[in-house]
């Protein structure tokens, strides 16, 4: 039976890279840490991730570095180790290539991603709960060992993590879909922000946050990502233009009706397909609003009162309102367990609307 013993060793001590190495080491499992910038290892280091003096053979290396540099850190050590070696790119197809030019055997290799991050980086964005719950994809290659699949499925489970096994490719066109263009698509809606008016930013609600909220990752990284998945998303980004054209073809007419509405309910269509919490089906929500005074301790306040109604929020939402000293708190909950709640917040003194 396959079992992670350690040592792990971790290339690349940025914020996926940290986080392994913080997740193993509740577990007490030994983790070295590699990083070409030495001050990314010892800040790591010094957070608890591992040791950068480990002298230990390695049972598995995790490569977690740039995705332009994959394909070659994954040769350097099978080259230099007799460990299973996996890596953590978000992109599959490309780092299996790269290293397929570099070495002849690739039988200990089996590549990986985990669906966790954050628009933060390097080793202080690290979390050692930043897997918990979240889904790890294994991409095996024709040549895959099975001991190295079930070593890199340890890992994963080890992180906290949930596992899908899929092929590179089916892997690349899933990411394109539910990472890659969301990003390309939050930055092109946040680019038009950029000569806006001030004037027209102040009218900036809640909508506008939500789609632009990602565009303010790393763009030197995600061009990286971009570009080394661009076979997936070339026939994506195609779609979306086919989309594009029919909308402006709609809205150059006097009647834009049917056309326009038949593109917005595909996106309805789509959007209720995206998974609930936990993974589960997607289920809809009954909204509860809740005007709340932007001061210390108000949110806990709310958290407490909607307790004290037994109704589970399920999601939230804020929006603090442009010019007055107030946020409004979007409460989800499932139907049938908003009457109590608005009814309990309302004799707690909140002001309530749905």
């Amino acid at each position: 039976m396959t079992e992670l013993r350690g040592p792990v060793r971790v290339v690349g001590a940025g914020l996926i890279g940290t986080s392994i190495g913080l997740a193993l080491a509740r577990l007490g499992v030994v983790v070295e840490l590699v990083d070409a910038n030495p001050d990314n290892a010892l800040m790591a280091e010094r957070i608890g991730a591992g040791s950068r003096l480990v002298q230990i053979e390695p049972q598995l290396v995790v490569v977690a570095v740039p995705p332009d540099h994959v394909g070659s850190v994954i040769a350097e050590q099978l080259a230099q180790t007799d460990a299973i070696v996996t890596d953590a790119a978000s992109v599959k197809s490309k780092p299996l290539t790269d290293a397929r030019l570099l070495s002849a055997d690739l039988t200990r290799y089996v590549g990986s991603h985990p669906m966790a991050g954050s628009e933060r980086n390097g080793p202080l964005a690290a979390r050692a709960d930043l897997f918990d719950g979240a889904t790890w994809a294994i991409t095996p290659h024709s040549s895959s060992s099975p001991e190295a699949v079930e070593l890199v499925r340890c890992l994963a489970e080890a992180c906290g993590a949930r596992t899908v096994e899929l092929s590179v490719e089916d892997h690349d066109l899933a990411v394109a879909r539910v990472s890659h263009l969301p990003q390309l698509m939050s930055s092109l809606a946040a680019g038009t922000l950029v000569d806006a008016p001030n004037s027209h930013l102040q009218l900036s609600g809640q909508g506008v946050r939500d789609v632009t909220r990602i565009a303010a990752g790393d763009p030197g990284l995600w061009t990286q990502i971009v570009s080394a998945n661009s076979a997936a998303l070339t026939g994506l980004l195609e779609q979306i233009r086919d989309e594009l054209d029919r909308v402006l073809v709609a809205l150059s007419k006097d009647e834009a009706g049917d056309e326009l509405t038949s593109v917005l309910a595909r996106g309805v269509s789509g959007a209720i397909r995206v998974p609930g919490k936990h993974g589960t089906p997607h289920i809809d929500l009954v909204s509860v609003l809740v005007t709340i005074p932007d001061r210390p301790g108000q949110l806990a306040r709310l958290f407490n009162d909607a307790a004290a109604s037994g109704a589970n929020v399920e999601d939230l939402r804020i929006d603090h309102s442009p010019g007055r000293p107030v946020g409004e708190v979007e409460l989800l909950v499932k139907p049938g367990s908003d009457d109590q709640l608005v009814a309990t917040l309302t004799d707690r003194g909140w002001v309530v609307h749905r």
